[in-house]
């Protein structure tokens, strides 16, 4: 680990691209970048504080165990179930598999702008680099997490995976596209940072992690499902718990939420190469 963190980047790059001389395809030589932009991403990203990895696990932890706690003490029963601990887990794991996935991507060209000059490293090798490192993480903490958070229950649960899967898959499809246009539009206009930050501040609040969002009085709840990062929360504690009614989940406008974000962050990202204008 210490002869990785030591490596420049001319070096890592020198290393991706070539094995023993012998050149490489257009498809291998990005598999290779990519290898490398995940070893440095791995390296740099907790590698230099103390603990390391662990962090990505105790700072989840701590969240989830200290709201558990204040409104255990409390008195009062979780929306769903009988766990504190379970309900803030799912709650928070699901919105945090679309947030940690978009504030990671959004900087991935900023935070490897000195390997951006290299003619055969694309732009996208460090946000798929980011993408699969982050999700690798994501999804260890949720297991650990939630096969700690199952004990504290005393109902039986049972899990549907499909509902797990597809609510990860559609955070990380709208994380991407949103974290595409903002690599954009950060560049383009440096105000729409300011705003776009200011605005998402209240998105934790607002995205049913603490409450379940079908409970809440009429025109409320609508308004809240119509967010859809509240949407992918639903859909994953609809792999957790059984809920009888209208739990809000409305599959059609999150497919075409994710498809347009996705479509349209793509979009923005190639005709507006700003990686190389960085420099």
């Amino acid at each position: 680990m210490q002869a990785i963190r030591a490596l420049k980047p001319d070096r890592l790059y020198l290393l991706a691209v070539s094995v023993r001389g012998m050149p490489l395809n257009h498809l291998t030589t990005h598999l290779r970048i990519v290898s490398a932009f995940v070893i440095r991403e791995i390296a740099t990203r907790y590698g230099r504080s103390p603990g390391g990895y662990v962090w990505a696990l105790l700072e989840p932890v701590a969240f989830i165990g200290l709201m558990s706690v204040l409104l255990g003490a409390i008195g009062r029963l979780p929306a769903l179930g009988t766990s504190f601990t379970l309900f803030y887990a799912t709650g928070y794991l699901a919105f945090n598999m679309y947030k940690g996935m978009e504030g990671y991507l959004a900087s991935a060209i900023s935070g490897n702008k000195s390997l951006m000059s290299y003619p055969k490293v694309s732009p996208f090798d460090a946000i798929v680099a980011r993408l699969i490192l982050q999700g690798m993480t994501s999804c260890v903490v949720a297991w650990v997490i939630l096969y700690a958070a199952l004990w504290t229950t005393s109902q039986p649960v049972t899990i549907q995976w499909s509902c797990i899967v597809e609510a990860i898959a559609f955070a990380w499809i709208m994380a991407l596209g949103v974290a595409l246009g903002n690599t954009v539009l950060f560049f383009k206009f440096p105000l729409y940072q300011k705003i776009f930050d200011i605005v998402m501040r209240p998105l934790f609040l607002l995205s049913g992690v603490f409450y379940v969002p079908a409970h809440m009085p009429h025109p409320f709840s609508d308004i809240l499902l119509a967010n859809p990062v509240t949407q992918i929360v639903v859909l994953f504690r609809d792999g957790f718990y059984v809920q009888h009614g209208d739990t809000g989940l409305d599959m059609p406008y999150l497919i075409a939420i994710s498809a347009g974000l996705l479509f349209f962050g793509m979009l923005l990202f190639t005709l507006f190469p700003v990686a190389r204008a960085r420099d």
